[in-house]
Order: structure tokens, then C-alpha cells, then sequence
């Protein structure tokens, strides 16, 4: 009986699924120099100004919410299908907000950890 080993090429490490980040291998070797740690720092200032934008503009359209029942006359006393209109913008109104403010942070997560990738593996 013969063993054979079965290996994929080295450019496929990392890449079972579409997307998927490749090994901590390039990120190891860019932290151990001093651009790679310049560019280690960059990333994460990159992701905190990201997180610190989102949930800021999330809390600013969610105080906005019930500032739009204060401000526009007769919105509260407004019924839709028996249900009290403030009712359905504060329960049903605010998912849709939080998807896509999810959604633009993935995004934008993903494209800087790209660019971190190209740039650490140019080193």
C-alpha cells in the first residue's frame, strides 16, 4: 500500500471559501518590522475609526427616531392597521437602520483588512 499525500497549491491556503482571510502567516512577518508594525497600527486605527463612525451614526439616527414623533404634530396620534404609528417607526423601523449600518461595517471592515493584506504582502 502507498501513502500519498495530498496538498493544494500554496497561493489556495486560506481560501477554502471566497473571501475568507488568508493565514496569519503575512501578518506575523509584517509585525516583525517596523513598517509592518506601522502598517499593524494603521489597520487598527482604520477599524476603531470605523466601529467609533458607525455606532455613532447608529445612536444618532435612533435618537432621531422618537425626535421626528416630538417634532412633526399629529404623528403619534397616527394609526396604521390599528397600530399606533410611533409604535411601528420605534419597533419595526429601527431593523432595517441596524442591517444596513451592519452591513456598511462589514463592508468597509473587509475592504481595510484588504488593504492591509496587499500592503503587508508587498513587504
Amino acid at each position: 500500500m502507498t501513502r500519498v499525500r495530498v496538498t493544494a497549491p500554496r497561493a489556495a491556503a486560506g481560501t477554502a471559501v471566497r473571501g475568507a482571510p488568508r493565514p496569519f502567516e503575512s501578518r506575523e512577518a509584517a509585525q516583525d518590522s517596523e513598517v509592518g508594525q506601522v502598517f499593524v497600527r494603521s489597520l487598527v486605527r482604520s477599524q476603531l475609526r470605523l466601529a467609533l463612525v458607525v455606532a455613532g451614526g447608529f445612536l444618532l439616527i435612533l435618537a432621531a427616531f422618537p425626535l421626528t414623533l416630538v417634532l412633526v404634530p399629529g404623528l403619534a396620534d397616527t394609526r396604521i392597521a390599528g397600530i399606533p404609528f410611533d409604535w411601528l417607526l420605534l419597533g419595526a423601523g429601527i431593523y432595517p437602520v441596524i442591517g444596513l449600518g451592519a452591513w456598511l461595517y462589514v463592508r468597509t471592515a473587509a475592504r481595510n483588512e484588504a488593504r492591509y493584506r496587499d500592503l503587508a504582502g508587498d513587504q
